[in-house]
């Protein structure tokens, strides 16, 4: 029994040394950040630019404070609150925060932990001559960003501190460190964020520091964060920008040739200084209670339905599919699509009257017949599924219904309703009159901004788009191929001359006037998005008409009409960018509408 009880110590012993040497570092530690202290030298973060080579975003010094928890010997609590300008219920919250390892995984007692970030180069002055007198504390320059102008934070977006599921997600990351919130920060974080670097300094037995360790042979240099050209026009966007003023919604513009998106404006919109400094969380959060929604990009995220804009989509379904002749078919309409007790409404103009001359004057009948013929034409389709399905699957290859993928955080992808949605709220028991109200762009149907101009740039193209994105160029790598790639619709090139035919017509002669301009072939569609309140303003389009070189939507909440607001928006937009600048008339015209205000109430959303 005694041998037994020696041996069960030994092994004991035996483990317990094991654990200590092998199994847990902690000793390790404590005896390295005795000896050494291991300095993080962050990157700086690549800068941004404008599609013209200006710079919008960069970076400028800043200082973080960092602590040691193992070092902080008879510190002066009251002093070092002083000297920081701070309170003590300050200091003793932020110190929980960072031994709290559920907010601070990488948490440890030997390594630096963040205590204060984004000291202005004042305050560090005043602090780093105090900064012996706290053992512990030391004092790390780093870099924040800082903006140009007050243009395009929806693109943009803006940096923050690390969150704990960020850290989890990616060891890269430790307290305190920034990251990508929104926008191209968020999308492109890993191209603009570079490589941290290390110094490793020598301390003696005080915790002096003496110097580089070997002279600094196994410090590590810091990689920079790669430079990105954004796709966008600053002007073009600082323009769409002064449109909205007052107003709820978007503009979009691309060029069809590159899918690149040459403005996106979402209204209202914030400055992006806000999102700089020790102030930014609190700016934020005034942000996110504002009932306006600016931080909501309504471009990439707002649902809305489509209105007329989306009777194009449908001419060229119908067109594919053999429901219509581009110049044989003609549809009645007596103010409205009329059949039974069931009245669609729509403005008076001359009828019966082909595709072409409907889309100049958007009438509704033409292209509710339409929709009816296709669900009702059983010798092609078996079943209104059938039908239902076939016409849902153009739709999709249009871009509607699922996430175009540009390179922003929090697409939406809108709503395209199929066979299986019907079935389920007819209980299978409905027709092409139940649903006639998507064939004129209401109804169950939602679109983002973004997809209703990516219908414009499809069509400008005769019937291929390439994935939207907003960036340009990464410094030094390939743009990704999902941005280079063409996408084919269903729908033949040539039955989109018809198309283009009709919006060319509307410009001319129909609704959308307000865009005609001697300098260049605009096509264009309006769009008044039924709607709980006031209708929405809504417009389609590009210019010129062969060599597009802009598509854009224009969608402004309760607007009204789509000539009201949304042709003389959209008018604007393709003269700055297509001829540069705009004319003396042009410039008056922009200050007015810059000058006009929505009033929207408890409406807002």
């Amino acid at each position: 029994m005694l041998g037994g009880v020696v041996i069960l110590v030994i092994l004991i012993y035996i483990l317990r040394l094991f654990s200590l040497q092998f199994m847990n570092d902690d000793f390790k530690k404590n005896a390295d950040s005795n000896a050494f202290l291991k300095r993080i030298q962050f990157p700086a973060r690549g800068s941004i630019s404008d599609r013209n080579g200006k710079l919008l975003v960069y970076n400028q010094p800043s200082y973080d404070i960092m602590v040691v928890i193992n070092e902080m010997e008879n510190l002066d609590t009251l002093g070092l609150c002083q000297s920081l300008g701070i309170e003590m219920d300050w200091f003793l919250r932020r110190m929980n925060e960072i031994k709290d390892r559920n907010r601070n995984p990488g948490y440890s007692r030997y390594t630096q932990q963040l205590f204060m970030s984004q000291l202005s180069g004042e305050e560090f002055s005043n602090f780093q001559e105090k900064l012996f007198r706290f053992p512990g504390f030391y004092i790390q320059k780093r870099s924040i960003r800082q903006y140009t102008n007050d243009h395009a934070a929806h693109i943009l977006g803006d940096v923050g501190e690390v969150s704990p599921s960020d850290i989890e997600e990616d060891e890269y990351y430790q307290s305190g460190d920034y990251i990508g919130k929104q926008g191209v920060e968020r999308s492109y974080e890993k191209q603009l964020r570079g490589v941290k670097g290390s110094e490793i300094l020598l301390r003696d037995a005080r915790g002096r520091i003496k110097g580089r360790y070997q002279n600094g042979k196994l410090d590590q240099a810091p990689i920079p964060g790669k430079n990105l050209t954004l796709s966008i026009d600053l002007e073009l966007q600082a323009l769409g920008e002064r449109l909205m003023k007052g107003k709820l919604g978007s503009i979009v513009a691309i060029e069809p040739s590159t899918g690149e998106i040459l403005c996106m404006v979402s209204s209202p919109t914030y400055d992006p200084h806000l999102m700089v400094g020790r102030q930014r969380g609190k700016n934020h959060n005034l942000l996110s209670q504002d009932p306006m929604k600016p931080l909501l990009n309504r471009a990439i995220s707002g649902r809305y339905p489509p209105g007329s804009t989306f009777k194009t989509s449908q001419a060229l379904t119908f067109l594919q599919e053999g429901v219509i002749s581009p110049t044989g078919t003609a549809y009645p309409c007596s103010h409205g699509f009329h059949l039974g007790r069931l009245t669609v409404g729509c403005h008076g103009h001359a009828a019966p009257l082909p595709l072409i001359p409907a889309i100049a004057t958007s009438c509704n009948g033409y292209f509710c017949w339409g929709l009816y013929h296709m669900m009702a034409n059983r010798k092609k389709y078996p079943t209104v599924q059938d039908a239902m399905t076939t016409w849902k699957d153009y739709m999709v290859s249009m871009g509607f219904g699922y996430k175009l993928g540009i390179d922003l955080p929090g697409e939406n992808r809108g709503m395209i309703p199929n066979a299986q949605y019907y079935d389920k709220a007819y209980k299978g028991s409905w027709n092409g009159v139940t649903i006639i109200s998507i064939s004129i762009g209401q109804g169950e149907v939602c679109l983002t901004p973004l997809q209703i101009a990516n219908l414009g740039a499809t069509i400008a193209n005769r019937g291929y788009y390439i994935t939207p994105h907003v960036v340009k160029d990464v410094q030094g790598e390939p743009l990704d191929s999902a941005y280079t790639q063409r996408h084919y619709t269903k729908v033949d090139p040539a039955n989109y001359n018809y198309v283009v035919e009709g919006m060319r017509h509307a410009v001319t002669g129909g609704t959308c006037r307000a865009a005609n301009t001697s300098m260049y072939e605009v096509c264009g569609k309006t769009g008044t998005a039924q709607n709980r309140g006031h209708d929405h303003s809504v417009f389609m389009g590009f210019a010129p008409r062969t060599n597009p070189k802009i598509a854009v939507a224009v969608y402004v909440e309760n607007g009204g009409f789509g000539a009201v607001y949304g042709v003389p928006i959209g008018a604007l937009i393709m003269e700055q960018f297509i001829n540069g600048k705009l004319s003396e008339a042009s410039e008056a015209k922009a200050r007015d509408f810059e000058n006009r205000k929505i009033s929207y109430g408890t409406s807002a959303r």
